[in-house]
């Protein structure tokens, strides 16, 4: 696929779009300068929220041309060009740097610039353009410390011995909601169990169960079709009809095919998704920082 344009790259495309004095609402440009100038794999690239990264790319776009009145905005969310867009994209037809840009801030605007954290009083420094806009920066940076967690929770949870392993997915289960109001978890015995490793009343009375397999494998390890053909049986030996076998590993083709297709809802977690559940909800992790992004309240302005 080739690479989605940075933020900058999109200044054009936009000044083109509005050239022709039109008022239109910050989706429609959106919407009008990604179908023009992307191909529909750059269209379907997501950012880790899921939410697109185009539209984030084109919204930074249209904020920094608003900024510096290359844009103007005559009713809330609604944008149009002005003579000094016109001026701009006069200027430079094939594209616009943020180095260009700057040229046309307001008289003794500082959103160009910044202070260096604990530097000693005098000019700011510029900030370099960023492939990448700020929101994308965080997001993705976020991404990557998740990525960093979930490997080392997959390392931890191998390593720790099997009672460990099960009681933490029964901990994720349960804060996954699946305990219901009054519901219970309990760890069946390391021996002689029949394959269920954990039991989840989702009701007071556990007229409703959910039987749980969780098994530790290398994290390169695959588990197959036997292992969950095995599992199934285990299922109807309890009378049930529905089962979660969580690993640390992957499931093989075959397995994933085999629980596809038996009449027992069998639902297979891996260690990837495993560990992506654990993040999300908060089990075998703490928050070690959390971060506030703002934006300006327009209706405050209203």
């Amino acid at each position: 696929m080739t690479a989605l344009p940075s933020w900058d790259q999109f200044m054009v495309p936009v000044l083109r779009l509005q050239e022709d004095g039109e008022v239109r609402s910050l989706r429609s440009i959106r919407t009008e300068v990604a179908a023009t100038v992307l191909t529909e794999d750059q269209r379907a690239a997501v950012l880790p929220s899921g939410s697109p990264k185009a539209d984030n790319r084109i919204g930074w776009a249209v904020s920094y041309l608003y900024r510096v009145d290359v844009l103007e905005r005559p009713t809330r969310g609604n944008y149009r060009i002005t003579e000094v867009g016109r001026r701009l994209l006069a200027d430079h037809p094939s594209g616009i740097s943020e180095t260009e840009l700057r040229q046309y801030a307001r008289p003794g605007d500082t959103w160009w610039t910044t202070k260096v954290h604990g530097s000693a009083p005098g000019p700011e420094v510029l900030t370099a353009t960023p492939e990448v806009d700020p929101t994308e920066q965080v997001e993705e940076g976020i991404a990557r410390i998740h990525a960093d967690v979930a490997a080392e929770l997959l390392t931890r949870l191998h390593a720790n011995d099997p009672a460990f392993f099960e009681q933490a997915v029964l901990d994720l289960l349960i804060a996954m909601g699946y305990g219901g109001a009054d519901g219970a978890a309990t760890r069946t015995q390391l021996s002689g169990d029949g394959g269920i490793d954990g039991i989840i009343d989702q009701d007071a009375l556990g007229l409703s169960r959910v039987y749980v397999q969780a098994k530790r494998y290398a994290l390169d390890a695959a588990v197959g079709r036997p292992e969950i053909q095995g599992f199934v049986g285990a299922l109807h030996g309890q009378a049930a009809n529905q089962g979660v076998f969580i690993t640390t590993g992957r499931f093989s083709s075959g397995a994933r095919s085999y629980a596809d297709g038996v009449a027992t809802r069998v639902v297979l977690i891996d260690g990837q998704r495993l560990a992506a559940l654990m993040i999300r909800y908060g089990v075998g992790v703490q928050v070690k920082r959390s971060v506030r992004i703002v934006e300006v309240d327009e209706d405050f302005f209203e």
